[in-house]
């Protein structure tokens, strides 16, 4: 069963506003114009209390919200933080799907870590970076992971598992259905269908007369736990990594060197399935005091032989030197490169010809 993560950063236009401009913080803050013709982009949870909502028009929001306090989008700064984040999570993860500025799908079936002990570290670091919070949902597929995301906002983690369908989803609107907008939802709830367990009950075959034959398919499987949706990288990678905080602090040398192997096998798994060499292997090691240092070996020539970054990875092993104990460990292969433009490398390709072991 796949480990799917979901995250969303908190109010993100509004929260950046209220980040870097205290006197907004605790009110009701509106990021969009304020004229006839404006638009909410986002707003703050202060003004959501009042039932604003993103994409609403700006008259009815201050109709809603009279003392709402209304801003210009600053696209720069929010693109800014964005990056930040997800360069973050790109290094940390191999898959990793962008959905837009400010949410993203990770599948971590491969992690060593336990799915719940991997989102409360990403939360961590995103406050530690940025000072913004994020929502996480946790499940077995995107649909449900998407789902979870919303379940305990804002700054909330909350899993869905296979166990706790369907009776988990059955008495929520179906305006939750992820892939239901609300025009559509207005002609369900026109036939008597206002719940998800009113779209249990409803024939599929009437309901594809409603919202064509497969898509009504597609949304009756979601709603039955049911989602094959790969999560697809959606970005050119400039580097591949893995990282994990320890359970415990250690000086065992054996025990680091083990972890950052198995990194290794990873790392250039996910080199040889992208047809894509490396020239760079970095070392990170962060210490019980949270004091963090780096070493990099770069190599002659870009390369994805395991026994070449396998023997790069041990000579700078063997010469780093670990004065506290470890809590963080973490393996990094960057200055990629396609393996079509990979420059031919004769002791590479002919190791015997030129008496290289």
């Amino acid at each position: 069963m796949r480990r799917i993560i979901h995250f969303d950063i908190d109010a993100f236009f509004a929260s950046v506003e209220q980040l870097d401009y205290p006197e907004y913080r605790g009110k009701p803050l509106i990021v969009g114009g304020k004229s006839d013709r404006g638009v909410v982009a986002t707003c703050s949870y202060e003004a959501r209390k009042y039932g604003v909502r993103s994409a609403m028009s700006s008259v009815v929001a201050q109709k809603l919200c009279p003392q709402g306090i209304f801003v210009d989008g600053r696209m720069n700064r929010y693109q800014e933080i964005s990056v930040q984040i997800f360069k973050y999570i790109e290094e940390k993860f191999e898959h990793v799907e962008r959905v837009s500025i400010d949410e993203a799908y990770i599948d971590v079936t491969d992690e060593r870590e336990t799915t719940y002990e991997i989102a409360s570290q990403i939360k961590s670091d995103v406050h530690s970076m940025t000072g913004l919070t994020i929502s996480v949902g946790i499940s077995y597929n995107k649909f449900l992971a998407k789902l979870a995301s919303d379940w305990k906002k804002p700054d909330g983690i909350f899993e869905i598992k296979a166990n706790d369908i369907p009776a988990l989803l059955l008495p929520l609107p179906i305006i939750k259905i992820h892939g239901l907008g609300k025009k559509t939802c207005e002609r369900l709830n026109r036939i008597g269908i206002f719940t998800i367990e009113d779209l249990y009950q409803y024939p599929e075959s009437l309901l594809g007369d409603i919202l064509g034959e497969s898509w009504s398919k597609e949304i009756v499987q979601r709603i039955h736990g049911i989602d094959q949706r790969p999560v697809i990288e959606s970005h050119t990678r400039k580097s591949y990594g893995k990282e994990t905080t320890l359970n415990e602090d250690t000086y065992d040398r054996a025990v680091i060197l083990n972890i950052l192997e198995d990194y290794l096998i990873k790392i250039h798994s996910g080199l040889a399935k992208r047809s894509l060499t490396t020239k760079t292997l970095t070392i990170k090691i962060k210490y019980c005091d949270f004091e963090q240092f780096t070493k990099s070996h770069s190599l002659d020539y870009h390369t994805n032989n395991y026994g070449v970054l396998s023997e790069a990875l041990q000579i700078m092993f063997k010469n780093l030197k670990l004065d506290k104990s470890v809590r963080l460990v973490g393996l990094t292969a960057s200055n990629l490169e396609s393996e079509a433009y990979k420059q031919f490398n004769l002791v590479e390709e002919n190791p015997e010809e030129f008496g290289a072991n």
